[in-house]
This record gives structure tokens, sequence and C-alpha cells, in this order.
């Protein structure tokens, strides 16, 4: 995984996201010394605000890198992305706009020729 991937992914990580919709507040937020006050997500709408967090990042990266492994960043990142038989999570690679190996432009759905 890229340098700049492998830092998206430990801050993506070490945020606390549980009340995310609730509140605007710094980076690497944690309710424990933050002082957590207020609603507070159950841990698998948590885990959704996470992935789409994971997700709009891994296609700025997957655009930019064309060696990026978006399973590989998910679980960088602290997204489960093995079923519980072992295998890959398919619905990683399906939030994505990926097609042929290539990325969609950020912000589109139009695929560039090449890298």
């Amino acid at each position: 995984m890229s340098h700049v991937a492998r830092l998206h992914a430990a801050e993506i990580r070490n945020h606390d996201w549980s009340d995310a919709p609730f509140r605007i507040d710094r980076a690497g937020h944690d309710r424990v010394f933050d002082g957590g006050r207020g609603p507070q997500l159950s841990e698998q709408e948590t885990d959704h605000i996470r992935m789409n967090v994971m997700w709009v990042t891994a296609q700025v990266l997957g655009y930019e890198d064309p060696n990026f492994d978006v399973n590989e960043f998910a679980e960088a990142c602290g997204v489960a992305t093995r079923t519980r038989s072992g295998r890959l999570n398919g619905g990683i690679e399906a939030g994505v706009r990926v097609e042929d190996g290539r990325y969609a432009r950020p912000g589109t759905w139009e695929f560039d020729e090449g890298y």
C-alpha cells in the first residue's frame, strides 16, 4: 500500500465515528478522551459511516494509484473485509466505481484511458 494510502487509513481507523452525524469534531476524535456527550450510533451504524468514509477516500486513491488495492486499504481502515467463512467480502469492491481495473475520475462516472 502506498505511503499516502497508509496515512489515510490510519486517520480513518483512528477516528471515533460513533457520533459522527451528531457533532463536528477534530481529526482523531475519541469520545473517551473528548467527553462523549450526546447521542451515539450503534456499532453497526458506526461501521457503516467508517465504510462510507473508506469508500470515498478509496475512490480518489484508486484513481491516483494504479497499484491501489481497495481490500488492503479497507482492512487498514478498520473495515471488515472478510465473510464469516474467511473469504474476501465482494461488497468492498462494489463500493467503488471501477471498470476493467480503472477507477472513475473522482466526482464523476467517467473512466479515463490509462493512467
